[in-house]
């Protein structure tokens, strides 16, 4: 097809899972993306695992993803947050009537998922390993050229390409950015006990040290680690020997999962934030992280993408039935309203978090270990914060409830 509903611009996670939500809904796009899906998918190209937080879980088997993913998904069953290994550490677990409060995905394995399933909608057109050369949007509608020489036309074009997205920046949009003086690497290592789906963020003055659950595999029990590190520590750390470096994780982990190893490929990644003040331009909108970037200290990176998504599909199908321009400035404002407090205040907390566990000192330690201890004996306020990591607070779109629009 040469003209579409909308032209998305990124086809990662984001970017595709709002091609298969559209399509649900029988709607068009054409995504386009210069990466090479034999590289994308491949085992090596990343060894990253997402936690698909209670909500977008929902929009994913709604689309008809989760499916795909579910016997390779880990349902994580409890979150236990500590300061250190020192006591008062905060539980959350949902009630035995209640579902799992996210599930452990490996990226290349939701990616691939994503890609199967959009690459076969009827309603979307996937070109791979192209680029577009220019863009105009104009009054009248949005106009790309590829650089395979052809043209494609759409009421509304969507950047999803990163967090260095060049549509965004063309478009001139606002952005408020810092980096952390912290890198995470990342990987994952097989353990002698059982995590028992639990999830684990353990806070240290340098940085969080997150063990996620991952499925059994042929090797025995396995977790991702998240494990963020100064700059200025992250080349030697992943310079260390496995040996060396498994030794240096027991000591973050305390011992509770038992032997640790074989370990996994490591990979490392610097930390930053960014925030556009605006998501939305002349038949344009932003999604995922060319929109914005959080720290990954609660995990919500790609489900603050996810709410994106099923915000900006509800806003176009509902435009659509109107009789809408779906790049009308009304719709598009919607949406910018509609996302604008809630990755604000989720941005504001996760920084807020970052800078608070970071705060060296006993008094400070002593300060921590008391909010947690006081937090863990209030039920209605862990509610709070368990409806708001599952992704459950506020005006929540349909797709995020499991509901077509």
């Amino acid at each position: 097809m040469d003209t579409a509903d909308v032209i998305i611009l990124g086809g990662g996670l984001v970017g595709s899972a709002l091609a298969v939500a559209l399509d649900a809904h029988n709607m068009s796009a054409i995504v386009i993306d210069i990466a090479d899906p034999e590289v994308i998918l491949a085992a090596g190209f990343d060894g990253r695992a997402s936690a698909i937080a209670g909500a977008p879980w929902r929009m994913l088997g709604a689309i008809g993803v989760a499916e795909k993913v579910a016997p390779i998904a880990c349902p994580i069953k409890g979150i236990r947050v500590s300061d250190g290994l020192e006591p008062g550490a905060l539980d959350f677990e949902p009630d035995s009537s209640e579902e799992a409060l996210g599930h452990m995905v490996e990226n290349r394995r939701l990616r691939a998922a994503l890609f199967e399933t959009a690459s076969g909608a009827k309603n979307v057109d996937v070109r791979m390993k192209t680029r577009a050369v220019s863009v105009d949007r104009a009054a009248s509608g949005v106009t790309v050229t590829l650089d395979s020489g052809a043209v494609i036309r759409a009421p509304l074009l969507i950047a999803a390409e990163g967090r260095n997205s060049p549509t965004r920046e063309a478009a001139g949009l606002n952005v408020a950015r810092w980096t952390y003086d912290n890198a995470a690497i990342v990987t994952s290592l097989h353990h002698e006990h059982s995590h028992e789906n639990i999830a684990f963020e353990i806070f240290y003055p340098d940085g969080p040290f997150a063990i996620l659950p991952l499925n059994d595999d042929a090797q025995g029990h396995r977790s991702c680690i998240v494990w963020s590190v100064t700059r200025d520590q992250a080349p030697g750390m992943m310079k260390l020997s496995d040996r060396g470096w498994l030794a240096e994780a027991d000591k973050r982990i305390g011992g509770f999962l038992g032997k640790l190893g074989p370990l996994g490929a490591r990979s490392s990644y610097p930390l930053g934030f960014h925030h556009a003040a605006k998501i939305v331009s002349n038949r344009l909108a932003l999604v995922g992280d060319a929109a914005h970037g959080i720290h990954p200290i609660a995990g919500q990176g790609v489900n603050v993408g996810f709410r994106d998504v099923a915000t900006l599909v509800e806003v176009l199908v509902e435009g659509k039935r109107s009789g809408l321009d779906l790049g009308d400035p009304a719709l598009l404002a919607r949406y910018d309203r509609w996302r604008s407090l809630d990755t604000l205040m989720v941005s504001v907390a996760t920084d807020g978090l970052t800078r608070l566990f970071g705060v060296k000192g006993k008094t400070a330690n002593a300060v921590r270990r008391f909010g947690l201890s006081a937090v863990q004996k209030m039920p209605p306020l862990k509610r709070r914060f368990i409806a708001e990591a599952r992704g459950e607070s506020g005006d929540v779109p349909k797709l995020l409830q499991g509901m077509m629009v």
